[in-house]
């Protein structure tokens, strides 16, 4: 019975999704987008230049365009933010991004992990 189940439901999806396409058939900013995508193709295939040679060029017209293109690309995530623990003992102060910092592993074993988290500003 579970067979039958699941294969009406995902009938049902398919359905749903083959309408959902069509309304995107019809949707005139999508055919501008694929008409400009097909053209860019044939251009790229005339003049026998591959993706990344148009972006080199594009990039070369505008800056900005290699930027986004190597942020994307190399997968970057954002940096941590900078912490600043400040020993209330010694006055001491280490500024970090990670948590795995020398100074601060020995203070968690002298002073415990609870009170060194404390100590962060």
């Amino acid at each position: 019975m579970a067979k039958i189940n699941d294969y009406y439901q995902k009938k049902q999806l398919m359905e749903q999704l083959a309408e959902e396409l069509q309304k995107l058939e019809q949707d005139q900013t999508l055919k501008a987008d694929l008409d400009f995508e097909n053209e860019v193709r044939d251009l790229m295939k005339k003049y026998d230049k591959s993706p990344k040679d148009v972006l080199q060029i594009l990039a070369a017209i505008d800056p900005s365009v290699a930027g986004a293109k190597a942020d994307a690309s190399t997968g970057t995530r954002a940096k941590r933010p900078m912490k600043t623990y400040k020993n209330p003992h010694t006055g001491e102060v280490v500024k970090t991004r990670g948590g795995n910092h020398k100074t601060l592993n020995e203070w968690r074993e002298k002073w415990g992990k609870e009170a060194v988290q404390s100590w962060a500003e």
